[in-house]
């Protein structure tokens, strides 16, 4: 088998050609990418549900809009938090230095400064860590072979991501500002028109 290159910590970008209803515009930080498949949570699909409704001791620790995100169409029942960790890039002896410790208690490093929360760990132990908190319901998920079958197909932009992308407080603008910080010819996609049929 051919080993697959990981994506891990990267953004997917829809295309405009992406015909899936469920990834239309959508942003997806992948979490997880090997030769078994990957994860991702959308980073701009806020519900209308508080994330106080589902997860009260959380509430106050997630970022604005303070709504929980649809991650994904799978596993909908799930919560998944994904956090930042202000300073904390990576684990380079310089970076433990300076902290004085190792990676906060309930937060396990996706990539950088990004990390998985384990809700059911006390909020507490996080607050004065979390640079920001979002929380998900459900995830994207693709099997072995198939996220690199998409993007043969040309159905993803694959970026690299920035912490601040993971709390963005204007969720709904997320796929054009991605695009838009590109310096390359994916900077002119984000002017593509909501509807081309009305151009």
């Amino acid at each position: 088998m051919t080993e697959v290159s990981s994506l891990t910590g990267r953004l997917l970008v829809a295309t405009p050609a992406l015909a899936d209803p469920n990834f239309d515009r959508a942003v997806v930080l992948l979490l997880d990418h090997d030769e078994e498949g990957a994860l991702g949570v959308v980073l701009n699909r806020p519900t209308p549900v508080g994330v106080g409704d589902i997860l009260e001791s959380w509430a106050g620790l997630a970022g604005e809009p303070r709504v929980v995100f649809q991650g994904g169409p799978v596993s909908l029942d799930s919560a998944l938090g994904v956090a930042v960790i202000p300073g904390d890039e990576g684990p380079s002896p310089s970076s433990r230095l300076r902290s004085g410790r190792g990676a906060p208690i309930g937060w396990r490093r996706v990539y950088g400064a990004i990390g998985l929360v384990d809700l059911e760990a006390p909020p507490e132990l996080l607050a004065a860590a979390l640079g920001s908190l979002r929380i998900f319901a459900g995830y994207a998920g693709w099997g072995p072979g198939q996220l690199e079958d998409e993007l043969t197909d040309g159905a993803w932009y694959v970026v690299e991501s920035e912490p601040g992308d993971v709390s963005c407080p204007q969720p709904g603008s997320l796929w054009r500002a991605v695009l838009r910080r590109q310096r390359s010819e994916l900077a002119m996609v984000a002017t593509y028109p909501d509807d081309p049929s009305l151009n």
